[in-house]
């Protein structure tokens, strides 16, 4: 198997062909999910003990198991968080692929480390965070926030002295965290609670506060982290980020805020306001597969002080020794070491290429072309009398209804614009009420393409 031969030649030659038309495509067409009675009549059983001819293999997947995806980075695939990776990200994952760099430890992979590094600090500068701020790029926001939130507990039995080694720790969230905090609380054993929102699901310091003021002295004692929201998934609000860190500041504790989608905006100066006091965070992620136009998977987790990262994660066995690093300054810190992980591909290597290659300021202005696009087309629902606006898009996440449907109806629209290969707009729910959501990170998307799929609600 090990081997490069003729067939193996024409193999690399069919698999560059193929993914080069795929990368040309523009846009990609939709596609669409099959059942799996559908792929086992379909393909049926694809590994046999004597294998198969590559060639064979390749057209499979590219006839029919590929086009049995949705195309996430299609222009109108606007459901949950899409993605919308740039030619460049694409193009260099190959290469990443081929030089297959094992990315856990600054021994094995400096070079590739290195410039990931420089990605990690262009986020974290962005967020206003030291100079001794770092991280490492992970596979998606569960695993940064759980890796967070296991170097939070860390420190909060650290300071304790022990004291606190057999007492079951609290974390405070905001209204509207994610799923995956409370997902990252039961895998930690962790006791969770979630402070009140406003009517736009956004939390205030002073809602949090309540939630301090609420419990009993003993409670207080337990709470190892808060969690604020920088973007929620389902309606694009940004907490009061500076008020939750003024009551983290007051009771000492860790301040993580949760950014994979909507933190990646403030290289967008239109809202960078609205992060203000996302720089006082003890911990911070954000996606580049969402929002920043990376390939998946790839979430960038940021500490302000790695060393407590460090501290929790760093894995002990007698064959890692050699990677041991116990000097404190030691800024070429191993990524392994800083979440809970130990194998790890270079991830975050097709991200820094985009990155170094069309600069940040092109970045800046293809963010703020998604927002523009966000802020028209809810201009439009606004002005449509059978649709309603529920709330204007704080970042670029638009949710609406229309008028005197069920949810039966909005169901039924959403499977026909994916049948017909137009659209991929899933209902969600704001409030127990169904509704319809557009989540916009591609800058190819288009006012006059969203406003023909609004058409079809007529």
């Amino acid at each position: 198997m090990h081997f490069y031969d003729d067939e193996s030649d024409e193999l690399a030659k069919r698999i560059l062909e193929r993914a080069m038309e795929r990368i040309q495509m523009d846009p990609p067409p939709l596609d669409g999910s099959r059942s799996l009675s559908e792929l086992q009549r379909l393909v049926g059983q694809t590994i046999r003990p004597e294998g198969r001819n590559g060639l064979e293999v390749l057209e499979e997947f590219v006839s029919v198991l590929a086009p049995s995806c949705i195309s996430v980075d299609h222009p109108l695939f606007l459901s949950f968080v899409p993605g919308a990776p740039t030619e460049s990200s694409v193009l260099f994952d190959l290469m990443v692929s081929a030089s297959n760099i094992y990315g856990g430890s600054w021994l094995e992979g400096a070079g590739a480390v290195y410039v990931e590094n420089q990605a990690m600090r262009w986020l974290a500068d962005l967020a206003g965070m030291p100079a001794s701020a770092g991280g490492v790029f992970v596979s998606g926001g569960s695993a940064g926030n759980l890796s967070a939130l296991i170097a939070a507990r860390h420190r909060w039995r650290e300071r304790a002295n022990g004291s606190l080694d057999r007492t079951r720790p609290l974390i405070l969230g905001t209204g509207g965290a994610h799923s995956s905090i409370s997902q990252a609380a039961t895998a930690m054993d962790a006791d969770y609670l979630r402070c009140a929102t406003d009517g736009r699901g956004k939390s205030s310091g002073a809602d949090m506060r309540a939630l301090v003021d609420s419990l009993s002295v003993e409670d207080r004692r337990r709470v190892c982290a808060l969690v604020a929201t920088a973007g929620t998934t389902n309606l694009g609000v940004v907490d009061d980020v500076a008020g939750v860190a003024d009551v983290a500041g007051e009771i000492g504790t860790w301040f993580h805020v949760d950014g994979a989608y909507g933190a990646a905006a403030l290289c967008a100066p239109s809202v960078r306001h609205l992060f203000n006091g996302i720089e006082r965070c003890d911990s911070l992620i954000v996606d580049p597969h969402k929002w920043l136009f990376a390939p998946y998977d790839c979430c960038a987790l940021i500490y302000r002080d790695p060393a407590h990262a460090r501290r929790a994660h760093t894995q002990h066995a007698e064959y890692l020794d050699v990677l041991q690093q116990d000097e404190p300054g030691d800024e070429a810190w191993n990524p392994s070491d800083l979440a809970h992980h130990l194998s790890r591909r270079t991830r975050g290597l097709p991200f820094w290429f985009s990155l170094a290659m069309h600069g940040t300021e092109a970045y800046a202005d293809a963010m703020e072309e998604t927002l523009r696009v966000s802020r028209e087309i809810a201009a439009v629902i606004d002005e449509t009398p059978h649709l309603e606006l529920l709330m204007q898009p704080e970042l670029s996440i638009v949710v609406f209804r229309r008028r005197s449907w069920t949810a039966k109806q909005y169901q039924q629209w959403s499977d026909r614009l994916l049948a017909e290969g137009r659209a991929f707009i899933v209902p969600s729910s704001m409030r127990g009420e169904t509704m319809l959501r557009l989540c916009i990170v591609n800058p190819r998307t288009t006012t006059a393409e969203l406003s023909e799929v609004l058409r079809t609600l007529e």
